[in-house]
């Protein structure tokens, strides 16, 4: 069942208007059949009879199904090695020293945009090695948000398949990682340095208790967003992280225009 332009557009202002998420026409297609899924699920008959359903009472219910399907939730450990490189060597011991001469040895981390915990998990996993040095006698705080509660349930439980795993260095994946039957649990050690939570990125009554960040890290999110909701997330970004602090995005990303 092909949608109309009339309802494609409605339901897409719709979305945009929720989570600052735009669907160019070119993304007409896509869209479409993320909503037929949602169509055949509902039991209701159109595109038109389902817009009416999102803004009924029922509607904020059906909206965490219809975010399941449209948020794309392609992650795994240790994605982005040079970001990873640079923190490790380079941005972490910095903001230590920093954070030393204040007197202050507690280190705050948060994973906008987590999805499954990968990328949350990675960071505990590195600072966990620290602990013994660096870090020692250190608070570490990490912290992964997500729009989309199915993958907020799975970052929590913490399992993982191979797919996922693929780039943890041995080292790591002995230390943190047991496998049980072609699943890769991770270590209540790791585990217990992260807490996941439902958050909108483009809910301002949400976003203002997100302080006092010292890294940042939101990959492959901001290219959903036109320049208006992106330049929104992006300052409330700015005004969480420490005047000292690190934000880091995907690498296809850029903040030009922002």
């Amino acid at each position: 069942m092909a949608i109309s332009d009339k309802d494609f557009e409605l339901i897409r202002d719709f979305i945009y208007n929720i989570c600052g998420m735009y669907f160019h026409v070119t993304k007409k297609y896509f869209l479409e059949s993320r909503l037929t899924r949602r169509i055949e699920a509902t039991g209701v008959r159109t595109y038109t009879d389902y817009f009416q359903l999102l803004k009924s009472s029922r509607g904020t219910e059906e909206l965490k199904f219809l975010m399941d399907e449209i948020t794309t939730n392609e992650t795994y450990f240790f994605r982005n090695i040079p970001q990873l490189n640079a923190l490790e060597t380079k941005l972490l011991p910095e903001i230590v020293e920093t954070k030393n001469k204040m007197g202050f040895r507690k280190l705050r981390i948060w994973s906008a945009a987590s999805s499954s915990g990968e990328e949350a998990y990675t960071m505990a996993m590195i600072l966990l090695e620290k602990r013994a040095t660096l870090l020692k006698d250190w608070i570490i705080e990490i912290v992964g948000t997500d729009i989309n509660e199915t993958v907020i349930a799975q970052a929590k439980e913490g399992v993982y398949n191979a797919y996922s795993v693929r780039n943890v260095p041995d080292l790591y994946k002995r230390k943190y990682i047991r496998e049980d039957n072609g699943k890769f649990i991770l270590s209540p050690d790791v585990k217990k340095f992260v807490t996941f939570s439902k958050l909108n990125l483009y809910d301002d009554s949400k976003m203002i208790f997100m302080k006092s960040f010292d890294f940042i890290f939101c990959a492959n999110v901001l290219i959903y967003f036109d320049t208006a909701s992106k330049s929104k997330v992006v300052q409330h970004f700015y005004n969480n992280l420490q005047p000292y602090g690190y934000f880091f995005v995907g690498q296809s990303e850029s903040l030009h225009g922002v």
